[in-house]
């Protein structure tokens, strides 16, 4: 106990690996790894108010408009400029988007509920109290995409496509979900529909991943200062800062 209270990111991130990593040999992943390493190791590290802030950050909703515009329209936005660009027409029926789009928000097995409260709601505001929102997102970059190769030997096909659109893909959804948490006051459920709306409709391959990170860069180039400088307090661990309610940004 005391090891995890001196090192809670460090055993955390251990504990996704392994749990996630445990089901490949029966060829399947634990997508839900990230949510369950902050479960155990948060009350560990934090006590009750470890949890309580975690369950905060999954229903901060109290934030304007617009960002659930752009949780939403962003992916939908990407989605649409691959395919404009890789001159296919695809018909997709509204309602079966929809009901999955709104199955992936409330599955905790699938990604966007599964990882979020993890990645998003404990190892980012922690990493965040020591480095800049660049350093750390570039950092958790790696770990996540490192995490997630797994999936490249599961899925099938061409082993190098596939680790290419994991690499790039990750990386470039990282930029984008740091962003999209720092400017929501630390809100992992803005996340999570992020997350959801990316994933309702199947990816289009290495050109998909592409246009996401041309997503990346463009957010790190035009808002380079909030990169640079300290997190806001609501999206960090801060002990010796009073845990603030949600509030509209």
């Amino acid at each position: 106990m005391t090891a995890v209270r001196n090192h809670p990111l460090v055993t955390f991130f251990v504990l996704t690996f392994v749990i996630a990593w445990g089901f490949v040999p029966f060829g399947s992943f634990g997508a839900f790894a990230p949510l369950i390493a902050a479960l155990i190791v948060a009350p560990i590290a934090r006590g009750r108010a470890g949890l309580v802030e975690l369950g905060r950050r999954l229903v901060r909703w109290r934030v304007r408009w617009y960002w659930y515009a752009l949780a939403i329209g962003v992916p939908v936005a990407v989605h649409l400029v691959a395919y404009a660009l890789d001159g296919t027409t695809v018909t997709v029926a509204a309602g079966t988007v929809l009901l999955m789009f709104l199955l992936r928000v409330v599955d905790p097995t699938d990604g966007p509920l599964g990882e979020e409260p993890g990645w998003r709601g404990f190892a980012l505001p922690g990493m965040q109290t020591r480095l800049s929102p660049l350093a750390t997102t570039a950092i958790l970059a790696v770990v996540i995409t490192v995490w997630h190769l797994p999936l490249a030997f599961l899925e099938g096909g061409d082993l190098g496509s596939n680790v290419a659109i994991i690499v790039v893909g990750t990386v470039a959804v990282t930029f984008w979900y740091t962003w999209l948490f720092n400017h929501t006051g630390g809100s992992v459920l803005l996340v999570v529909i992020a997350h959801a709306a990316e994933g309702a409709v199947e990816h289009q391959g290495l050109l998909y991943m592409v246009v996401w990170l041309a997503v990346a860069v463009v957010l790190v180039v035009v808002d380079l200062r909030s990169w640079l400088r300290p997190a806001p307090v609501d999206a960090t661990w801060a002990p010796d800062v009073p845990t603030t309610t949600a509030r509209a940004v």
